[in-house]
């Protein structure tokens, strides 16, 4: 098989959907490899690199879609790239259906046969090819939290932690999963005082124990939420629920009754969002003000640290895309129910029933297409 990488164009993202290794690894398998031009530079990858594992460099990235039976993306197709999908081609990438029909609707017209990476479920329930960009993103999300408290980003001008004699900054997460407990990890190490909520009473026992109940963990109500909300500095949106799109919890009411200064962190912003205001931003405009809070909703979070998120990213696919190639997308689907559970569209049919509901179009199982 072909497999084809081309360069990410979202804005600012570094990211590039494989390393050298996983060139390797795939050229070992007989398969081919084309990737284009300068795709992983911002990863601290050159061209060079790509090219001593075996990959072909070619020049543009038409020639890439073009030549490829299998597409490798980090971040979902944009308009720009629409032209570039064709019938019966294999795309393999973070496509956030469930907050994007007009992608959708360009996958199902073009017949593209497209697996999702944030939708490959293993039976625990763990999203293996998500999980390394929740811990990414679940690491970030304290950081530019506490930039944005600073008095000079408009914030409330608070440290979160650390100073003896005053009190900690209060950081609410929302969501106990991969990226809410790495955002309460990191929050807690820089000093601040921290909340996380979830519904699932397992998660919060884990967390007991994780943090020796030092983070406050909590039963998630729709009180429970205002309650603390109010009271924060900062809130970390984590709330995720596979391939569907995210519940709002935190409505612009709320918002208004926050300390002035505050920043919201929408981790979860790719399938929706769960604040009320959430919209996606970019890594070159990153906030908006919300009743004189500051919102950081970009869309591609872990974009800001592509060397890490490059390597991460292809440690978790490079055994599904050799399946993928070694097989072809039906065998490797019936061989691995996880994967089959990343299939979202095959020849115009949707294969994701949560993204049909979040987008208002018909869906079906992907067993449905998997039995032809």
């Amino acid at each position: 098989m072909k497999i084809g990488v081309p360069r990410e164009v979202k804005v600012q993202e570094g990211r590039v959907a494989i390393t050298p290794v996983g060139v390797h690894e795939l050229v070992a398998h007989g398969h081919e490899v084309v990737i284009e031009t300068g795709a992983g530079t911002d990863s601290s990858i050159g061209d060079d690199d790509y090219a001593a594992a075996g990959a072909q460099i070619l020049p543009e990235a038409g020639a890439v879609w073009e030549s490829a039976d299998l597409v490798m993306k980090v971040k979902e197709p944009i308009a720009s790239e629409y032209p570039h999908l064709r019938e019966g081609q294999l795309l393999f990438a973070y496509l956030h259906l469930a907050a994007n029909k007009e992608l959708t609707q360009e996958l199902l017209a073009r017949k593209v046969t497209a697996i999702a990476y944030e939708t490959v479920q293993l039976s625990s329930g763990l999203l293996p090819l998500l999980y390394p960009m929740s811990e990414v993103a679940g690491c970030l999300a304290p950081q530019v939290g506490a930039y944005h408290l600073l008095k000079a980003r408009g914030g409330r001008g608070v440290l979160l932690g650390g100073v003896g004699g005053v009190a900690s900054a209060k950081v609410v997460v929302l969501g106990a999963g991969v990226s809410g407990q790495k955002s309460a990890n990191i929050a807690l190490g820089m000093g601040a005082d921290v909340t996380l909520l979830d519904t699932d009473l397992e998660k919060l026992r884990m967390s007991f124990w994780r943090y020796n109940n030092r983070v406050h963990g909590l039963a998630s109500s729709k009180l429970a939420v205002e309650q603390h909300v109010q009271e924060a500095d900062l809130v970390i949106g984590a709330v995720l629920v596979a391939g569907a799109r995210t519940p709002t919890l935190v409505s612009n009411d709320l918002v208004s009754r926050m300390k002035p200064g505050s920043v919201l962190v929408d981790i979860a912003v790719d399938q929706g969002g769960c604040f009320e205001d959430s919209r996606a931003t970019t890594h070159e405009d990153p906030t908006f003000q919300v009743h004189g809070s500051t919102f950081y909703c970009v869309g591609n979070m872990p974009g800001a640290v592509p060397n890490t998120s490059t390597v991460a990213l292809t440690n978790a696919t490079l055994p599904y895309a050799v399946a993928l190639a070694n097989l072809g997308w039906a065998a490797a689907c019936r061989a691995d129910p996880a994967l089959a559970g990343g299939l979202n569209a095959h020849d115009g049919i949707l294969t994701n029933r949560p993204v049909g509901e979040a987008v208002g179009l018909d869906a079906v199982t992907p067993d449905t297409v998997l039995a032809d």
